[in-house]
C-alpha cells in the first residue's frame, strides 16, 4: 500500500479521529478509521492500525475495542473530562459576568473541542451567551495573569483604579497610582476581586479586577503576611455585601422563622439562633461590614427581618428609610 503524504502524522491524526468521532455511544470500525485517515492523507493497513491503537493506549488514551454483531468497533472510553464535567465548565463560563461575550464564545469553543463531535452538539445547545450583561474589559485576563505573577514572585503591584462616568467611559477613581501587596484572587458576586494588603492604611482591602488597569510589578517585596495569615476569605465574603466595604459591626436581627433559610444561605450554619419573645420569630447576631448594600439587603427582605441592635444601626436604618420615603413624596 503506497504511503500517504502525511504519514509521519499518522498517530496524531488517529488520536484526533478517535477522540473527536467516538465516545461510549459511537464507535468506528477498522474500515471507517482507514477512511478518516485517508481524508488526512494517511494510509494504513489493519496490522499497523492494531499497533497504533495499542500505542494510543500506552499514551493514556482509553481506546476500547468490542464486538458489535458481525463487526468489531473501537471507541475512546474514559476521557480527560466526561460530558457532565464539560457541561459544568460551559455553564460556568457563560454565566460569568467578568468574562466578555467574545471571550466566552472563544473559551466555550475550546471546551467543546475536548469532547467528541456528538457530545459537542449537546454542549452547543447549552450556549446562550448573546445579549447577557457582561464586562467590557477584555484585558481582565492579562490583569489576572499579572496579579498571579506578582504573587508568585512575592512583589507589590502598582495600578490605576477606574470608575464609570456619565459619558459611559472609564476614568480614574482617584488622581493617584495605587500600590498594594497582592495576596489572593476571589470570585464573588459575579466579579473577580484582588485581595491585597494596603501598607498605608495597614489593612486588607479588595479591588475589582476589571476596574484595574496598567498593572505593573514593582521591585518591592510584598507586605502584610501576618495580616493575611489571619485572614478568612469565606468570612470576609459573607461579611461584605457585594464586596462593598464598611466598618465591621455585629448586628442583631429578629426574623420570622420561615426566613431562617435566607439567613443561613447568607451567613452560614454557624450563626446562633434563639427563640424571640414574639411567637413564630427568632433572633440571631451576625458580623457584617456595615454599608448601604447591607441595609439594602435588609430592606429587600420586607417585614420578615428586623434590625434590633446596636442602636446606632437601628437609627441609621430608620433614617435611610425616611430619606428614601422623601424621594417619593408628591
Amino acid at each position: 500500500m503506497p504511503k500517504g503524504a502525511n504519514q509521519k502524522l499518522k498517530l496524531y491524526y488517529l488520536s484526533r479521529i478517535m477522540t473527536e468521532k467516538t465516545d461510549d455511544e459511537h464507535t468506528l470500525t477498522m474500515p471507517e478509521i482507514q477512511r478518516y485517515l485517508a481524508e488526512y492523507g494517511v494510509t494504513a493497513d489493519r496490522k499497523s492500525l492494531y499497533d497504533d491503537l495499542e500505542a494510543l493506549r500506552v499514551l493514556g488514551i482509553d481506546v476500547i475495542g468490542e464486538k458489535q454483531g458481525r463487526n468489531f468497533g473501537y471507541h475512546v472510553g474514559k476521557k480527560q473530562f466526561d460530558l457532565a464535567e464539560l457541561k459544568l465548565l460551559v455553564d460556568a463560563v457563560q454565566s460569568s459576568k467578568f468574562i466578555t461575550e467574545k471571550k466566552s464564545n472563544e473559551l466555550i469553543k475550546k471546551i467543546t473541542g475536548l469532547a467528541s463531535e456528538y457530545e459537542a452538539m449537546q454542549l452547543k445547545r447549552q450556549v446562550v451567551v448573546h445579549g447577557r450583561i457582561k464586562t467590557m474589559n477584555e484585558s481582565i485576563f492579562y490583569s489576572v495573569d499579572a496579579i498571579h505573577n506578582a504573587i508568585t514572585h512575592n512583589k507589590r503591584i502598582r495600578f490605576e483604579y477606574l470608575k464609570w462616568n456619565l459619558q459611559k467611559k472609564m476614568e480614574r477613581r482617584k488622581d493617584k497610582i495605587y500600590e498594594v501587596s497582592p495576596w489572593a484572587l476571589t470570585w464573588d458576586d459575579e466579579n473577580y476581586y484582588l485581595i491585597a494588603f494596603d501598607a498605608e492604611d495597614d489593612k486588607i482591602k479588595h479591588y475589582r479586577v476589571d476596574k484595574m488597569c496598567s498593572i505593573e510589578l514593582t521591585d518591592t517585596k510584598r507586605e502584610g503576611r501576618d495580616h493575611f495569615k489571619k485572614f478568612d476569605m469565606a468570612a470576609y465574603s459573607r461579611m461584605n455585601f457585594g464586596m462593598f466595604g464598611g466598618e465591621e459591626t455585629q448586628v442583631m436581627l429578629e426574623f420570622k422563622d420561615e426566613m431562617v433559610g435566607v439567613l443561613i444561605d447568607r451567613f452560614g450554619k454557624d450563626i446562633p439562633i434563639h427563640p424571640a419573645r414574639k411567637k413564630g420569630w427568632s433572633v440571631t447576631r451576625v458580623d457584617v461590614a456595615l454599608s448601604d448594600q447591607f441595609l439594602g439587603w435588609i430592606f429587600s427582605l420586607g417585614n420578615g427581618v428586623k434590625v434590633t441592635g446596636p442602636e446606632s444601626v437601628v437609627k441609621r436604618f430608620a433614617s435611610e428609610i425616611k430619606e428614601m420615603s422623601r424621594l417619593y413624596d408628591a
